[in-house]
């Protein structure tokens, strides 16, 4: 049997709001609430599950999600008519900028629960 992620569950401080905010941000649709859950699935299977809880328990995380040339341009638009701050390194200190990694386009901006999303059109170091 393969190993696969089937799905991994995304603390936050509004489960609706964070699940909306991505599901919003990378065009996906935002599921059916499932106990204390908010599902995303993503192309490949993989599902976010949203889960609130008390703010001194969210951890920061870093979520990088690989789409098309055509859905950054979408996904990007998205970022800046909501004035979201965004980055082109994890760090910030390239604010208002995309990178350019390993010939694709790239770009960091927080979620409402303060996690770290990235967009990326190319995975970096040729991983696949």
């Amino acid at each position: 049997m393969s190993v696969e992620l089937n799905h991994t569950i995304v603390h936050c401080r509004d489960n609706r709001e964070s699940a909306d905010f991505l599901a919003h941000v990378l065009g996906l649709t935002t599921g059916t609430e499932w106990g204390p859950f908010i599902p995303v699935v993503l192309a490949n299977g993989v599902t976010l599950d949203f889960a609130t809880v008390p703010a001194e328990s969210i951890t920061a995380q870093h979520y990088a999600f690989l789409i098309s040339e055509a859905e950054f341009d979408t996904a990007f638009e998205r970022i800046r008519e909501q004035g979201l701050p965004y980055y082109a390194d994890p760090h910030g200190k390239h604010p208002g900028e995309i990178n350019h990694n390993d010939g694709g386009r790239g770009v960091y901006f927080p979620d409402p629960s303060g996690h770290g999303m990235e967009i990326i059109t190319r995975p970096y170091g040729g991983w696949a």
